[in-house]
């Protein structure tokens, strides 16, 4: 495979974010706060993804498989892992309290206009992390599929950056005396 050094430095760059949460945890003693935890594990989640998914055309490549086969399996493992991440992510209360407060805050603090933006980036985002995968197991594109896969990839790893500085944006200053 003749990128296999930028999906390792994909997979290398994604388990620095899976370091941050990581340290993040130990660091505060274990949060409870649902602003917190559920972001949290949103960016060590999507890191992990960023990993396997970085690292599934690499093995797989080592092979006797045809391309199509290496990126339909790589995207059928990404697909399935997004979904059950998604899923599992879903099914804490932590998770829905966030979404709740997150709702609540953009309801009565924030600007529409704001709202609209970060809202239509989340459902582009969310569209193009999961029909991408669907893209290149149909072979829609079969001179693209390489491309596609690395963007499905870059995709997910860019999600995990954005949770982590929304969550850097999202700390609260110290408490005051």
């Amino acid at each position: 495979m003749q990128d296999a050094d930028l999906f390792m430095g994909l997979a290398g760059i994604a388990g620095v974010f899976v370091g941050f949460g990581a340290l993040i945890a130990v660091r505060s003693g274990g949060p409870t706060e649902p602003e917190v935890v559920a972001p949290m594990r949103g960016m060590v989640a999507m890191g992990m993804l960023t990993i396997v998914a970085a690292l599934a055309p690499v093995t797989l490549g080592r092979f006797d498989l045809t391309e199509h086969q290496v990126w339909a399996l790589s995207s059928a493992l990404a697909l399935a892992g997004w979904v059950v991440m998604l899923a599992a992510m879903a099914g804490t209360p932590e998770y829905r309290a966030n979404w709740s407060a997150e709702l609540e805050t953009d309801r009565t603090t924030r600007p529409r206009w704001r709202v609209f933006v970060v809202g239509a980036f989340y459902v582009l985002f969310m569209i193009a992390v999961s029909l991408t995968p669907v893209a290149i197991l149909l072979g829609v594109a079969p001179d693209l599929e390489a491309a596609l896969y690395y963007a499905l990839s870059v995709l997910i790893l860019l999600g995990a950056g954005w949770t982590l500085l929304d969550m850097v944006f999202a700390q609260r200053g110290p408490a005051e005396a």
